[in-house]
């Protein structure tokens, strides 16, 4: 096998091999860029949501109270979590893959209900009352999807609505019934605030910024690999077959042959220096058998 063959060979496995381990590392790195991207629009929309409920129990509840109290009424735009809902439902529009929920486990309004997997996630937060958020993906029929949660636990103002059917408005009983969003105790965990944002868009961004990505390594790998050749041609290759060439002429009685340039002080041109004394050895030694 001739030389350059062999430097090829190696060549191509310690490229291939340092392809493999660059393209792990560079997906990981991706998947986790595109994951940390979808989580920072999970808290923006839950710093959205959470800055409506705070602009509706600071200036909406207050200007509504007024009319409900004239009125009898109960106006469900008073509540936090009405005002926020529906801010989100009005983005959903335009981005239908989004949601956000506060699923609760006894609402008032049973659209609120949490289901099998917001139960689970609202029982973490009663399991661990000092945790303060909760982050997991779960497949849904549009793709993989993100879910940023954060606990609702009940104070003082939520039990004016949710103590007893007795304390609560009377409008607000006459709309959604006694018999449900009633009981709440202060300090306990009853809902959780669920923001849901897709992850098929930037997946799909990092998977094409990975094809990219190895396509240029593959072709800078292919342009150093011919750099390689042309420099082993030039400083190894050339030499190497100049000095087996010469070597096999001497070996058939040829000692005419011309001395082997030497440029530079490496390996290379040590052996050529090397096998121009012994050429000159031989020829002299002939010459005095002669």
């Amino acid at each position: 096998m001739r030389l350059l063959v062999k430097f090829n060979l190696i060549f191509i496995v310690a490229f291939g091999l340092g392809l493999v381990a660059t393209g792990y590392v560079a997906r990981q790195f991706l998947q986790e860029g595109a994951r940390q991207q979808v989580l920072q629009q999970a808290r923006l929309m839950m710093e959205i949501t959470g800055s409506t409920r705070t602009y509706t129990s600071t200036q909406i509840r207050p200007l509504l109270e007024v009319r409900q109290r004239r009125e009898k009424a109960f106006f469900p735009q008073t509540v936090p979590a009405y005002a926020a809902t529906q801010i989100f439902t009005y983005l959903r529009t335009h981005f239908p893959a989004y949601t956000y929920k506060e699923a609760t486990l006894n609402p008032t309004n049973l659209a609120d209900r949490a289901v099998d997997w917001e139960t689970d996630v609202i029982d973490v937060f009663r399991n661990d009352p000092r945790r303060a958020e909760l982050v997991g993906q779960r497949s849904t029929p549009t793709g993989e999807s993100l879910y940023l949660a954060t606990p609702l636990r009940a104070d003082a103002a939520c039990l004016v609505c949710h103590s007893t059917p007795k304390v609560a408005p009377a409008a607000m009983v006459k709309l959604y019934g006694p018999d449900h969003g009633f009981g709440w105790k202060n300090g306990e965990t009853v809902a959780a605030r669920i923001v849901a944002v897709p992850m098929s868009v930037p997946v799909a961004m990092a998977d094409r910024a990975f094809r990219d990505l190895m396509l240029w390594l593959a072709a800078i790998s292919v342009c150093t690999l011919l750099l390689l050749n042309l420099a082993l041609v030039f400083t190894v290759i050339r030499p190497v077959t100049r000095m087996s060439a010469a070597a096999d002429a001497i070996s058939r009685g040829d000692l005419d042959v011309p001395e082997l340039p030497v440029r530079g002080s490496d390996e290379i041109a040590t052996l050529a220096s090397s096998f121009n004394r012994m050429h000159r050895s031989l020829s002299k030694a002939m010459a005095l058998l002669g």
